[in-house]
């Protein structure tokens, strides 16, 4: 990946066990542009509290992450971990403490270990001389089974540049405003408000359109740098080359957020749900989520059960506003019900035989309007239960 101007650097410090490496490290050159999204969880997570107040700013050079422990409900200790973290790291660095943000990952409700991170630190800060985007894409991985990667080359004023994104997440997920964690660099000169705002619109028809079990984290963040030092004129809104950018950085972040459904604890599905025919699009995504949230619809996607009640069910207690006269339904291109009716024997016979592919779609149509949504989700397994059930073993 050809990214001018950021280095990288992953180590193990041991945060919940040693035997991986746990604690990342993301430097840019030059300050940069920086925008970030946050859970809208109530309960947030210590390094959320503090990189959302830096981020106002609209400038970051840096991201220290770690994996093994959420410092979430922590009380003032994990405030006190956050910051001194912070000031140690930048003062390594020599940047200014609050140009660095701070995120983290792991199990909630457990003190961090600060003397850890005290030790890890200077090999830390060594290590940007040999590390690698997937370096830091590792080390912030809790359940997930693989690393979350995403790149795109693009050209502004015959200039290259890359936008280039990792995500991590098996687990609680069902973000609003962000992913558990996911973290966008760009070496692109990009004006701050086109910036904030064309990251959010992505956010928004990504992270905000996945869920594997319904649960928010008390940690989501994503946040992208933007550092210019690919030495492009600068992109601003309503030309050819934000749209451009717009596309590269909205693919980036939507490959990002269906890894995280395909990587779902126990996840052996990835269902992508389409609701068309609303009154307008927030109810068509009340509809969608309402499917893809659904136990039951998820237990029968599992079974490859063509169930397709369940689906009806979930429609009709989302909040959306129905008509079940109106109501159809597809897997892929087989009907299973028409103006609220069955289709038949046949139809469920070929509609059990779609969702025996690992990937498949189901469009429901309400028939009322032309409001439309796209989620993503995927199935409940024993092995979620299994996954959640030894967690913190």
């Amino acid at each position: 990946m050809n990214i001018k101007g950021f280095t990288f650097s992953a180590v193990e410090a041991a945060i919940k066990k040693p035997g991986r490496t746990d604690l990342a490290l993301i430097v840019s050159d030059v300050p940069a542009v920086a925008a970030a999204v946050f859970t809208t969880s109530s309960v947030k997570a210590a390094p959320v509290l503090l990189s959302a107040e830096r981020i106002t700013a609209g400038t970051a050079q840096a991201l220290l992450v770690n994996s093994g422990n959420a410092n979430a409900c922590t009380g003032d200790n994990g405030m006190t971990a956050a910051r001194e973290t912070s000031r140690l790291v930048a003062e390594g660095l020599g940047i200014n403490d609050d140009l660095l943000q701070v995120s983290s990952t792991g199990v909630i409700g457990v003190q961090m270990p600060l003397d850890r991170f005290t030790a890890a630190i200077p090999a830390l800060i060594a290590g940007r001389s040999s590390g690698t985007f997937d370096d830091v894409a590792r080390a912030i991985m809790t359940t997930d089974t693989f690393p979350k990667m995403e790149s795109r080359c693009c050209q502004a004023g015959g200039v290259s540049y890359t936008v280039a994104g990792i995500a991590k997440g098996a687990g609680m997920i069902m973000p609003n405003m962000a992913t558990m964690l996911s973290f966008i660099i760009t070496d692109a000169a990009v004006d701050p408000a086109f910036l904030r705002q064309t990251f959010r619109d992505a956010v928004n028809s990504s992270f905000n359109a996945i869920t594997v079990d319904g649960d928010m984290s008390t940690n989501d963040t994503c946040l992208i740098m933007a550092n210019g030092m690919a030495d492009n004129p600068v992109i601003a809104a309503g030309t050819d080359e934000a749209r451009v950018f717009q596309t590269a950085l909205a693919e980036v972040l939507l490959s990002l957020a269906k890894q995280i459904v395909k990587d779902g604890e126990g996840a052996t599905k990835f269902v992508e749900i389409r609701v068309s025919g609303a009154t307008d699009d927030a109810d068509a995504k009340k509809a969608a989520l309402a499917i893809a949230n659904s136990s039951l619809v998820k237990t029968a996607f599992f079974g490859q059960d063509a169930n397709w009640g369940r689906i009806f069910a979930a429609v009709g207690y989302s909040g959306a506003a129905v008509d079940q006269a109106l109501l159809s339904l597809y897997f892929d291109d087989v009907c299973m019900a028409n103006q609220g009716v069955f289709a038949g024997g046949d139809a469920e016979a070929r509609g059990s035989e779609v969702l025996k592919q690992k990937e498949f779609r189901v469009n429901v149509n309400l028939g009322l309007g032309n409001g439309s949504a796209t989620v993503y989700t995927s199935d409940l397994s024993h092995e979620y239960v299994s996954i959640n059930a030894d967690y913190r073993t």
